[in-house]
């Protein structure tokens, strides 16, 4: 990956050339110190918990966006055509991703799924690029709980035509999701597990 000296000699601007390894150790001390919080939530899945993940906070942060998309990209197959999420915590995830593709001379357009379909224009349900019917995409997600927002991106996509069969997400609660993947035929990768958040969470604490 390139980019210009002036940013690159900037000793404050880590996400640019560290190395992979440490990248992602920085990634999850950066969502450890933005993201994670402990007390009691209630989840977009209905559940009770004692803690909470914001992804946003590090998604949106000019050097989380840039050391994830680094650390995603040599997640997906070689022959991945797309990367896919549904709105709003897969935004910038897929668009970090298909940024740095470019910059990896692997250039990988991304999709944004609605949770509902257009209200006018087109109607539709999928923003992004048109791509051949059978293109390969992987979904992206954020946080995994349960699983059904990255599995209703996929049933998405999968109706439109696309080949679908692999979920990657930066965290993974171990609540049930991966299994939900597993049942529908899906391999499921997380950067990071709850397990790797809660320890470095109490070491830097």
């Amino acid at each position: 990956m390139s980019y210009s000296a002036e940013v690159s000699s900037n000793p404050n601007i880590w996400a640019t050339t560290t190395d992979l390894t440490t990248l992602r150790q920085k990634l999850l001390d950066l969502f450890c110190r933005l993201a994670y919080q402990e007390g009691d939530f209630v989840l977009s899945s209905g559940q009770q918990s004692s803690y909470y993940i914001n992804g946003k906070q590090v998604t949106l942060d000019p050097q989380g966006a840039l050391a994830m998309a680094r650390l995603l990209l040599p997640m997906l197959p070689k022959d991945t055509q797309a990367v896919a999420g549904l709105t709003l915590g897969a935004d910038p995830i897929v668009s970090a991703v298909s940024v740095v593709s470019v910059y990896e001379n692997r250039p990988i357009p991304a999709l944004i799924i609605r949770k509902e379909a257009k209200g006018h224009g087109t109607m539709a349900y999928i923003e992004g690029p048109s791509l051949p019917q059978g293109a390969k995409v992987v979904v992206l997600e954020d946080v995994v709980t349960t699983g059904q927002s990255a599995l209703k991106a996929v049933e998405r996509l999968q109706t439109a035509g696309y080949k679908v069969d692999r979920v990657i997400s930066l965290i993974d609660r171990l609540q049930g999701g991966g299994e939900l993947y597993e049942s529908a035929g899906l391999q499921f990768e997380a950067l990071f597990t709850i397990e790797d958040l809660q320890k470095h969470y109490r070491e830097i604490n």
